[in-house]
């Protein structure tokens, strides 16, 4: 077949992640371990996404209902499928679960593994590249390999006297010669599809631990005078697998490190303590914004230009425009913050929250599900829930919209040019209309019309403000 045919062969992602991982010692299955605030097995699919597969399968076996919700939540239903590993009996028992979808097809197989989540698009896409070029007719299978300083545990790759694939032996099995061999299989693969599946029919369980193996799959494919290839991964961070919690920090390290890194050098952002900064690889910040320490940003935030952060700031799945502060020990969680806001010190933004362009909320001021308008204020000690609040509004310290009846959440609505009083109680349903006031300590339980003065347990009008004005 030649190279352009070969090229033109779809590509087919196979995903293992069935096993428990026993050194986690958890109860949770391994690939459900989270990286950067997400499962390990969805970084796997995300990276795998961008080589544009024809389909996406993921061997599941513990936990399996969980791990296919898990993908499901980032990953398309019409790209990716699932495939039961009922029993784990190896690798190559993995791969073997997906035959009825793959082996009748005339395409290239990607194996990855769903606790390896640091593998880059890059190298993957260089893989299948020289998967598909090897000698000028493609190969039947590619290992993707790499050297470490210490190869103590991994399955070495052998090269024959021409620097050409020979095998994979296992540590345990290895001679005292073989074990000073310091390039490892990463467990990465490309497979012609075909000769995968044809190679795994030959694949036996006759060995110590009783499984089957995908490594042996390559041997039987080079002894029945088949190309396989090796392609050299030059970063091992990559190919690190996840076995236990303190290689799962080390990584959360690597990939806080790296972010932090590139949004200095990339986009402008300053750190005061790079090292107590922890940043979502999904976050993205704009030029001249201030990060102090200890700020935890998360999800995909997005926070824009000549912003300040201030030291104890969390943010997760936000918006933030530009100019915006945020102060001391804020917490900001699925809402939006418009350009020249102000935020805290020790507020709380949820519920989808909305603060408009040049708006102010203070210390120990919580928001959820709110709007609060442009230029408007609230600066201490104020819950507003369900509530859309109008332009230049300002509203006192104490104030709180009961929103809730012990059955039902009811909208509080207050208008443009308001001024609510301290320790106003807003018991919604309720609408308080444009330029009016309510007196410190008032209980509002019916609508309030505009340019209106009202005080009291419950409220009462007493005033008209629109005649003392005239």
């Amino acid at each position: 077949m030649s190279v352009e045919n070969e090229k033109k062969k779809p590509l087919d992602v196979v995903i293992l992640a069935a096993g428990l991982g026993t050194r986690m010692k958890s109860d949770l299955a391994k690939v459900l371990h989270k990286l950067d605030g997400r499962s390990l097995v969805n970084h796997v699919c995300e990276t795998a996404g961008t080589l544009a597969p024809r389909k996406i399968y993921v061997v599941v076996g513990h936990q399996a209902q969980d791990v296919q919700a898990a993908v499901l939540s980032e990953t398309d239903s019409e790209k990716a499928d699932f495939v039961l590993q009922k029993q784990q009996l190896g690798t190559g028992d993995a791969v073997n679960s997906a035959r009825t979808f793959l082996e009748n097809d005339d395409s290239t197989v990607l194996v990855l593994s769903g606790d390896v989540p640091m593998i880059q698009a890059g190298t993957l896409a260089s893989l299948k590249k020289a998967h598909d070029e090897y000698r000028g007719r493609g190969a039947a299978c590619t290992v993707l390999s790499v050297r470490l300083k210490d190869p103590t545990g991994y399955g070495r790759v052998v090269r024959d006297e021409n620097g050409s694939f020979d095998r994979i032996v296992e540590q345990k099995d290895a001679s005292d010669e073989e074990k000073l061999v310091d390039e490892i299989n990463s467990g990465i693969y490309c497979f012609d599809s075909k000769k995968l599946f044809s190679a795994l029919s030959q694949v036996t369980n006759e060995n110590a631990q009783g499984e089957f193996y995908l490594t042996d799959v390559p041997l039987i494919l080079r002894k029945q005078g088949e190309d396989v290839a090796i392609f050299l991964c030059s970063d091992p961070k990559e190919v690190e697998g996840v076995n236990d919690r303190l290689q799962l920090a080390a990584m959360e390290k690597v990939i806080r490190r790296r972010t932090v890194k590139k949004l200095m050098l990339e986009s402008g952002v300053s750190f005061i303590d790079p090292k107590s900064a922890y940043i979502s690889a999904s976050a993205a910040i704009g030029r001249d914004t201030v990060i102090s320490q200890n700020v935890t940003i998360e999800g995909k935030t997005v926070i824009g230009e000549g912003c300040i952060i201030r030291p104890g700031v969390r943010i997760v799945n936000s918006a933030v425009g530009d100019r915006v502060e945020i102060k001391d020990n804020s917490f900001v969680t699925d809402s939006t913050v418009g350009d020249d806001c102000t935020v805290g010190p020790m507020a709380h933004l949820r519920g989808h929250a909305v603060m408009i362009e040049g708006s102010k909320v203070g210390n120990f001021v919580e928001l959820k599900k709110t709007t609060l308008g442009k230029g408007s204020k609230a600066s201490h000690l104020t819950y507003l829930g369900d509530a859309t609040i109008g332009e230049k509004t300002n509203i006192g310290a104490g104030t709180i919209t009961c929103n809730y009846d012990g059955k039902n959440k009811h909208a509080t609505v207050i208008g443009d040019n308001v001024k609510i009083g301290s320790d106003t109680m807003l018991v919604a349903p309720v609408t308080v209309r444009d330029g009016a006031v309510t007196g410190a300590g008032s209980v509002v339980t019916k609508d309030v019309p505009a340019e209106s003065l009202v005080v009291g347990a419950p409220a009462r009008i007493i005033k008209s403000l629109k005649h003392a004005e005239e």
